[in-house]
């Protein structure tokens, strides 16, 4: 993680840019700041109630968040009772993030790479999701699997001690990696994949194709950098691919159409199979803030609360 600190508390959208995440040197101060910050803001625009439905009382247990007691009841029985609302479904959730090595990539020296970002969104959905009193857990994979925290309801802190810890040195294989993942996770539940997507499309989709015929709900949020997005060179310069060393030299002018069409066709495809086969898709450009991918995640949770 990077060194230095952001005050935590501040107001503002600031605090969901990537470039200032990268300054809390503290995984759980940043999903705590960016979640609460997220809601909070929920709270002050049209979108109030999303996820945040009441639902029925419970009676409050030792280490509920003190700020959903409901007073007004207490005032009546003198008893403590905590408000539940529609989103609170104790899932499983389990996050898979891609740790190969293209996710190490960042365009911008001032900017995050891929799997900083990978790193932060994670942190945040599942502080999110604990929040909602779920069981987390995480898997980190490449060509295998790296590291595997099962979901559970105290295991939040051994997954932002895996997230904080995360390297990207491998090379990738998505299909052994998630059929391995998909044979540890077990109980049906709400899987993320958090990955760059680097692989030919079709191989992608055979390998979400594993974890939603096992009946999970998944999400997919496909991280890139914008310079992935759209050839952005226009001097001829090499690259190298990150994932097998190979280094060819280009001429992006020449290149660039054809590169973006490309890319395009890819995210496409994917997208399209996603939709085709009731799996959430999220595209995420790396330079932005990390509120679509909250706002999408929110919504998708509430619509399957709603559901159930």
């Amino acid at each position: 993680m990077s060194h230095g600190r952001a005050r935590a508390g501040a107001p503002g959208a600031q605090f969901l840019d990537p470039r200032v995440l990268a300054r809390i040197d503290n995984l759980e101060l940043l999903a705590r700041t960016v979640v609460d910050g997220f809601l909070n803001g929920l709270h002050r625009a049209p979108y109030l109630g999303l996820s945040m439905d009441f639902a029925e009382h419970r009676a409050y247990v030792p280490g509920d968040d003190t700020r959903h007691l409901d007073w007004r009841l207490f005032a009546r029985t003198d008893r403590h009772y905590v408000k539940q609302y529609e989103a609170e479904t104790n899932a499983n959730v389990v996050a898979l993030v891609d740790v190969s090595a293209s996710m190490s990539y960042g365009s911008d020296p001032d900017g995050v790479t891929k799997l900083d970002y990978a790193r932060y969104l994670t942190a945040c959905l599942l502080h999110f999701s604990r929040g909602q009193r779920d069981r987390v857990g995480v898997v980190t994979f490449d060509d295998g699997i790296r590291e595997y925290v099962p979901p559970s309801a105290r295991h939040m802190n051994r997954c932002l001690h895996v997230l904080d810890h995360i390297e990207a040195g491998r090379p990738g294989d998505m299909y052994p990696a998630l059929l391995k993942a998909t044979e540890r996770i077990g109980r049906r539940g709400l899987v993320l994949v958090i990955s760059d997507f680097y692989e030919e499309v079709d191989r992608a989709i055979e390998s979400l194709r594993l974890i939603r015929g096992r009946g999970h709900d998944l999400m997919v949020f496909r991280v890139m950098d914008p310079a992935e997005l759209s050839l952005p060179f226009d001097t001829p310069t090499n690259v190298e691919d990150l994932e097998t060393g190979d280094q060819l030299p280009i001429e992006p002018k020449k290149l660039k159409e054809r590169y973006d069409r490309e890319v395009a066709s890819h995210i496409a495809a994917l997208e399209e199979t996603c939709t085709s086969e009731r799996m959430d898709h999220v595209l995420l450009d790396t330079s932005k803030p990390l509120d679509l991918a909250l706002f999408r995640y929110l919504t998708i949770r509430e619509k399957k609360a709603r559901v159930r």
